[in-house]
This record gives structure tokens, C-alpha cells and sequence, in this order.
């Protein structure tokens, strides 16, 4: 494994393209995302898809599930299509080059993804497309739940993984959109630290919240990531 490819048990993931590289957050929202037993989804967006990490995760957990990943970045739109076309899911991932707010309000999505960006007030870096990716100028939370909430079906979820201090601005804006928050996972370094993460999940309809803390290296998080790390 070379600082241009990462190795997971059944795909790997080159990156050479893409100014951001797989990392922890990527690996925990495709494993964690829509996890309650009775969901199955079909139909997958990945919003700001990057390598394909997460949208090949997904696809990994879910055989029946066909995913489209979207980003506006088109070296990241070519490097996620390589990566799909070299795993053993080729024939359910696609990728294009789309903004988020420019799609289609008529198709509907079981579970939407999505590993925004997260630096909302603060300098920017020199490299254009590292920046882009990392900076909320080129998507806001606000628009990431107005869209989200437009194309998901009537029981479908969104799933985001955002730094701890954005939650409440995430949640004010799913629910001023009318959805629900359902899941909330807090991740930690340490048991003894705060939060530096939260992947959260929202639906249309109001749930019994389940709140977990997860902690980066635990039996809790081999188990999560257990199925896909070599």
C-alpha cells in the first residue's frame, strides 16, 4: 500500500486525484450509516463522493443497493469512477460531476450521505482543491439539508459525520426543512475527552433518538470497521 492507494478488504481505494485523502471520517460514516435491522436501502446518493470511499463502503454493506456519488471536483469524479470500476461492485456505483443543488427534486433516495464540508468561518489554504473541499463555501449545512430533505423518500434517512461544534447548527436546519433527528453517534479519541466528531442521522419522521458514543480504536469500533480493514 503506496500514500497513493489505501487497501480495504474487498476494494482499494487509489487516491492520487483527490486533495482530500481516506481517512477516519470517510471510514466511519460508510460503516455506521443506516444501521438499524429492519433498513435495507436501494437507492443511494453520496454527496461530495471524493475517492468513493464512502458510496464503496456502502456498497459493500448493501448488495441490492445501487449508489450514485456526486462532486463537483472533476479529477475527484474520475478517480471515484476508477476506484468503482476496479471493485466488485462496479455494475451499482456510477459517479458524475454534479453541484448538490442542481439535482433533479423528481428522483428520490432511500439513505443520502454526506461528509460535508467543515470549515465554516476560517482562512482559507493555498491549494484551490484542497480548499473546496474542506470549506462550506461550496456547500452550506443550510443547503445540504433544503436539498437533502427534497430528495429523500417519504422513510428515507440522511446520514452526515460533522465536527462536534456544527451539530446544533446541522440539526436547527434539518429541522427547520421538517425532518427529525433519529441517530447520534458521538466520536471520541478517549472516553475522558469531548467529542471532536458526531455523525448524526435524520428522517421525516419524528423517531426515538438512539445516542451512542463511539471510541476511535475500542472493541465498539474494531467491531464497526471490523468487516473492511484488512
Amino acid at each position: 500500500m503506496s500514500k497513493d492507494s489505501f487497501s480495504f478488504r474487498q476494494f482499494t481505494v487509489r487516491q492520487e486525484r483527490c486533495a482530500m485523502k481516506v481517512g477516519t471520517d470517510g471510514v466511519l460514516l460508510g460503516a455506521w450509516a443506516c444501521k438499524k435491522p429492519a433498513e435495507s436501502p436501494m437507492r443511494i446518493l453520496d454527496i461530495g463522493t471524493g475517492t468513493g470511499l464512502i458510496a464503496l463502503f456502502l456498497a459493500q454493506r448493501f448488495p441490492n443497493a445501487t449508489i450514485e456519488a456526486i462532486d463537483i471536483d472533476d479529477d475527484a469524479v474520475t478517480q471515484a469512477n476508477e476506484n468503482f470500476a476496479a471493485s466488485p461492485f462496479a455494475d451499482r456505483l456510477t459517479s458524475r460531476r454534479a453541484y448538490l443543488q442542481d439535482e433533479d427534486e423528481q428522483e428520490r433516495y432511500d439513505l443520502v450521505v454526506c461528509n460535508p464540508p467543515f470549515f465554516v468561518d476560517s482562512l482559507t489554504c493555498p491549494d484551490d482543491k484542497r480548499t473546496m473541499a474542506r470549506h462550506a463555501k461550496t456547500l452550506t449545512l443550510a443547503e445540504l439539508a433544503r436539498k437533502a430533505n427534497q430528495l429523500l423518500k417519504t422513510d428515507g434517512t440522511l446520514a452526515v459525520i460533522i465536527p462536534s461544534e456544527n451539530k446544533t447548527t446541522m440539526e436547527s436546519e434539518c429541522i427547520f426543512n421538517g425532518m427529525s433527528l433519529q441517530r447520534l453517534c458521538r466520536v471520541k479519541t478517549k472516553m475522558t475527552k469531548p467529542e471532536k466528531r458526531v455523525m448524526i442521522e435524520f428522517g421525516k419522521h419524528a423517531d426515538t433518538i438512539y445516542d451512542e458514543v463511539l471510541i476511535i480504536g475500542d472493541d465498539k469500533y474494531k467491531a464497526l470497521t471490523g468487516h473492511f480493514y484488512l
